[in-house]
């Protein structure tokens, strides 16, 4: 039986990185097929606007990116300014879309709506996927009724915020994948060939993508890779690699179901939201966290999957090719131990995390 929200009004901030746009997207599909009303608050940047574009479903707003620079920075008070400015501007957003309630997926971006709602008398909430909180979604915790996390290693850095374990909202269309022929029909790839999957996430993998280029003629015979270098660094891949059967190099795909219908197994950074559809999927995995991110915070993520058995980390540093063909033939030669892998990482899934979310905020609007 389908839950309803009569016609409540949910802002949703998600803009700035897959890991906070996708799971936003999530949400929205499960609010509105409650009968509810979307607002999608998003960035500039490329994906976001990218997003538009492909969900014309949904209302968009931008407002700017707001990536806080060291405290000493002498970029820190246009940040700040910027942010004031944009705290105003959500006042009136709320106050035109007549919002009930605020949920921030994350980072800085999430700050000023949770403010706005704070400051009118709106519950608001934050989701945070990381097993390592960010900074900015501890700060803004404080102006949120409760903190929707992940996983549970997140839920001492919130103090005596109430926590609720959510799990991480997945895409609707990562529910019904295309059939594994039609995907790899898609890549130009063989339908019947292990396959590895390539993914260097949002940020870039500059040094991971030489890496499997350089790794992939000792990969185990007849294992192809489907290469998702980034839309900055997809020439010069194409250039390590060369004219080789098997290896697919593409810049930008923006049809993960297929790239996830034709993959065995995937080599990828651990940002939460890929972790989520790794797990939902379960599929086992090479994770080598992005070394730049925030608190490490990749790691942790990692850390998680690699204690349950779902996956091998290798941190980026202590990595090189030789190192990678060895994991890659331990998993993609091995069946019994990819399969071990996949169930492990299922067993880390939360289905109906986007439920778990709307259900969480429909309890707090029904007791205002």
């Amino acid at each position: 039986m389908q839950r309803t929200c009569g016609n409540a009004s949910l802002v949703i901030a998600c803009g700035g990185t897959g890991g906070h746009l996708f799971p936003g997207l999530a949400v929205a599909e499960e609010w509105t097929a409650r009968g509810g009303r979307v607002l999608l608050l998003v960035s500039e940047k490329k994906i976001d606007q990218e997003a538009r574009r492909k969900y014309t479903q949904y209302q968009f707003e931008t407002v700017p990116a707001m990536g806080k620079p060291s405290n000493l920075s002498p970029k820190m008070l246009p940040f700040v300014w910027r942010l004031w400015r944009t705290m105003g501007r959500c006042q009136g957003i709320l106050k035109d879309f007549k919002a009930d309630a605020v949920l921030g997926m994350g980072g800085f971006t999430s700050l000023p709506p949770a403010w706005a709602a704070k400051k009118a008398g709106l519950p608001a909430f934050i989701h945070d996927s990381n097993a390592l909180p960010g900074k900015a979604n501890r700060l803004t915790a404080r102006f949120c009724s409760k903190a929707f996390i992940g996983w549970e290693a997140a839920r001492a850095y919130f103090g005596q915020r109430e926590v609720v374990v959510t799990g991480t909202p997945v895409r609707a269309e990562m529910r019904d994948l295309p059939d594994r022929y039609t995907a790899a029909a898609k890549f130009g790839l063989h339908p019947t060939k292990p396959t590895l999957m390539v993914t260097g996430g949002s940020q870039g993998a500059r040094r991971l993508n030489s890496l499997v280029a350089q790794a992939f003629d000792s990969f185990p015979p007849g294992t192809q890779v489907l290469h998702i270098a980034g839309p900055g660094d997809q020439e010069r891949v194409e250039a390590e690699v060369g004219p080789k059967e098997g290896y697919r190099v593409v810049g930008f795909c923006d049809d993960m179901p297929s790239a996830y219908a034709v993959a065995d197994a995937v080599l990828s950074r651990s940002g939460a939201s890929s972790m989520t559809e790794l797990s939902f999927l379960g599929l086992p995995s090479i994770l080598v966290p992005f070394p730049f991110a925030a608190d490490d915070h990749q790691t942790r993520n990692a850390e998680v999957f690699a204690k349950a058995g779902a996956a091998f980390l290798e941190p980026e540093a202590a990595l090189d090719a030789a190192k990678l063909a060895e994991r890659v033939t331990t998993l993609m030669s091995d069946l019994q131990t990819r399969d071990r892998m996949a169930q492990a990482a299922r067993s880390l899934a939360v289905p109906d995390a986007a439920a778990r979310v709307c259900d969480a905020i429909e309890a707090t609007l029904s007791r205002k």
